[in-house]
């Protein structure tokens, strides 16, 4: 009898964090559900209802599904739809509380590359090594700088 072995798998960890809206956008967004089924109660409250109801779902579900993904896969940084190769990249530095707002703030450089959501405190800031690519840095928004400075660091 002869044993089936697992091939070798990439062990290096994976990242993936989707940058959804917080709560209170959503509940903001949600809310235009009734101002829309206000329009159709002439036509009937049952007609009404669920035309409202189907809009705030539409739209939380299209907020939702239209945010950014911010991943580490194999040797490449993914940040909405752009992504990098880390070996491009240096050290990456985790920011929170006000060394995160000065690096969304005054410490943006004008020349760096950010993807940057309201709501969300943590940053990584990575330096860009290509002498060839105009873009000094990378400026990501995470609720988790330490893992995900931690998934470009294990990716080198």
């Amino acid at each position: 009898m002869r044993l089936m072995q697992n091939p070798a798998t990439d062990a290096r960890p994976r990242y993936r964090e989707r940058l959804a809206p917080g709560l209170p956008l959503l509940v903001t967004v949600a809310l235009a559900g009734p101002m829309v089924s206000l329009i159709f109660v002439p036509v009937g409250a049952t007609v009404a209802l669920v035309v409202g109801a189907a809009v705030s779902a539409l739209l939380v579900a299209g907020f939702i599904v239209a945010t950014p993904v911010v991943s580490v896969e194999e040797s490449t940084l993914r940040a909405g739809r752009a992504h990098i190769d880390v070996r491009f990249l240096g050290e990456p530095v985790a920011l929170t509380g006000d060394d995160a707002r000065q690096a969304r703030g005054p410490g943006l450089p004008a020349r760096g590359w950010h993807l940057i959501r309201g709501g969300i405190d943590g940053i990584v800031v990575v330096p860009n090594t290509d002498q060839d690519d105009p873009v000094v840095s990378w400026t990501i928004s995470t609720r988790t700088p330490d893992r995900l400075a931690a998934a470009i660091r294990a990716a080198h």
